[in-house]
Formats: structure tokens, C-alpha cells, sequence
């Protein structure tokens, strides 16, 4: 098993219209005004940019991200990943029982020195900061999305 690998998904049911979502969600640079685990979102040409991310750990991630796939017929947002993690990130957004249904798949290698050290004795920690990341996001988002 490769300790520094780690392989994600979330669910996020949302108000509004599966539109609605995938208008919020292709604005990166506006991800720290609902998602206060995003500290900074930059967008250098709107198909890609530098995000730092920073949960409850004592520790910043940097990535650089790159658009891969961007299909609003489909409701899919996907994008490549380097930087202290590496590999990829999707969105994929359809109607869901309470307005819109938000799928997450992330799938990465941790790249980050003191992360790779600690792969076996934080691995549950580090898990555990994702998921209150999420979980925060999920709450942003539809708060976010109710007030528009």
C-alpha cells in the first residue's frame, strides 16, 4: 500500500439548481467566500491558478491546478493538481433530492516532505482533517447558494 496516496469522495446535497452550483463552483477565485479552508484561490488565465488550503492542521497546502475537463452540459469540473499534492480533482453536479447533488472524486499523492514522513502514524489524522475540510465546504456552499 502506498501511505501517500489517498483516494476521495464526497456528497453534497445543496439548495438551488444544479446551474446554480456549477456557476459557484467553475469560480475558483471566489472559493474563499464560502469555503474558509480555502485561503487563497488565484486564477492566472480562468484555467488554472494557485490555491492554498489550510484545515485544522497546523500546516498550509499549496497546489497548482490546471483545467482538464470544464462540461456544463455534463455539470463536470475537473482539473490536474501539483504542487503538495499531485493528481486530480472533479466536480460533477445534477439534481439531487433537495435541489442539487454536488459529487466530489479526488484522487492525489501526498508530495509535501513532512507529509510523506508522517504517511503511516498521521494517516488517520490527515483523513480526518479532509473530511472537516469537506465538511465545512459543504456548509459553505449551501449557504452560499441559499442567500443568491
Amino acid at each position: 500500500m502506498n501511505w501517500c496516496h489517498y483516494r476521495f469522495r464526497s456528497l453534497w446535497d445543496l439548495p438551488g439548481t444544479p446551474v446554480q452550483a456549477y456557476a459557484v463552483l467553475e469560480r475558483v477565485e471566489d472559493y474563499p467566500l464560502w469555503w474558509p479552508q480555502v485561503r487563497e484561490a488565484t486564477s492566472d488565465d480562468g484555467r488554472g491558478g494557485v490555491f492554498r488550503f489550510r484545515s485544522f492542521l497546523p500546516y498550509d497546502l499549496v497546489v497548482t491546478a490546471r483545467e482538464r475537463r470544464r462540461d456544463p452540459e455534463a455539470g463536470i469540473l475537473e482539473i490536474t493538481m501539483a504542487g503538495d499534492l499531485e493528481g486530480w480533482a472533479r466536480w460533477t453536479v445534477t439534481d439531487g433530492p433537495r435541489g442539487t447533488r454536488a459529487r466530489y472524486d479526488q484522487e492525489v499523492e501526498v508530495r509535501r516532505p513532512l507529509m510523506r514522513r508522517l504517511a503511516v502514524p498521521g494517516r488517520p489524522v490527515f483523513l480526518l482533517n479532509h473530511a472537516l475540510m469537506m465538511r465545512a465546504g459543504r456548509r459553505g456552499l449551501a449557504a452560499y447558494l441559499a442567500a443568491v
